[in-house]
């Protein structure tokens, strides 16, 4: 047992991210190795899914690329994700959103979930 928390240690990031959730637009800081060159990718799109439990947790990002729909799925314990912004907070109804792989154009945009401001005591 003492063995599979020096390996989980070893490899936990200690990163905080921010909360996020599907519908929400992210940028994902990534890094990427190309022979020993590094460079950091950033990666813009809707959280189409969030899925697994603890260490294990990864999400999907989708993005256009001109016409073509690309998604992503990144680890959140990831040691080369450098960091998440949180771009619009989307406002959904589900958990998955499978359903905007077949919407393209305006008819794939989600509404932006506002979030209420305190008002200042008179």
């Amino acid at each position: 047992m003492d063995l599979i928390k020096i390996a989980e240690e070893a490899f936990a990031t200690d990163k905080k991210h921010p909360e996020f959730r599907a519908g929400d637009t992210v940028t994902v800081a990534y890094k990427i190795v190309e022979g020993n060159k590094q460079r950091v990718q950033l990666y813009r799109g809707v959280v189409i899914k969030i899925n697994g439990e603890g260490e294990k947790k990864r999400f999907t990002v989708r993005k256009m690329s001109g016409t073509i729909g690309v998604e992503r799925i990144f680890p959140l314990e990831s040691p080369n994700i450098e960091s998440i912004e949180v771009n619009k907070r989307g406002k959904v109804r589900r958990a998955k959103l499978y359903y905007l792989r077949n919407l393209t154009g305006k008819a794939a945009r989600i509404k932006e979930r506002r979030t209420p401001v305190a008002k200042a005591a008179k």
